[in-house]
């Protein structure tokens, strides 16, 4: 495993949320928290924006990609819209979380509650060779469903 560091600021001095944190030896996600002044409501099929009160700076050639919380996801039917988000090692702006409610009843997000979970991954950089034509394959240009149902 590998093990790296990176630097983070509170973006507002009065936030007394913990930093991202392992929750467990071998999870892979930091838990993320709502840095609000009271309270958010998403109504079934809306969504809000929803801050952390931190910023990263990670080493370059990492990104952060920012994933739902399971629980949420199953109790609540809270999902992210843009899953996985990505913080690209250059940005140094808020850390925000584009929460949905595609549950039946309305979601209270409160300053505090875990609201994500962020994922550091090495990232890799492509230089294209363009061509004419692909090496064959089994699959080919086979897309969705197409090994059956």
């Amino acid at each position: 495993m590998q093990k790296i560091k990176a630097k983070i600021k509170r973006i507002r001095p009065e936030n007394d949320n913990p930093l991202p944190a392992y929750m467990t030896p071998h999870s892979a996600g930091m838990d993320l928290y709502a840095d609000i002044e009271g309270e958010i409501v998403i109504e079934p099929m809306k969504r809000a924006l929803v801050p952390t009160g931190i910023s990263i700076a990670l080493p370059d050639g990492f990104e952060a990609q920012i994933r739902p919380r399971s629980g949420l996801a199953v109790k609540h039917g809270i999902a992210l819209v843009n899953s996985p988000g990505t913080i690209d090692a250059d940005y140094r702006g808020e850390v925000k979380v584009i929460m949905i409610n595609l549950g039946e009843a309305p979601f209270v997000v409160r300053r505090g509650e875990r609201i994500a979970q962020m994922v550091v991954h090495e990232v890799s950089r492509v230089s294209w060779i363009e061509v004419d034509i692909h090496d064959e394959t089994e699959r080919g240009g086979g897309g969705f469903g197409h090994t059956g149902v």
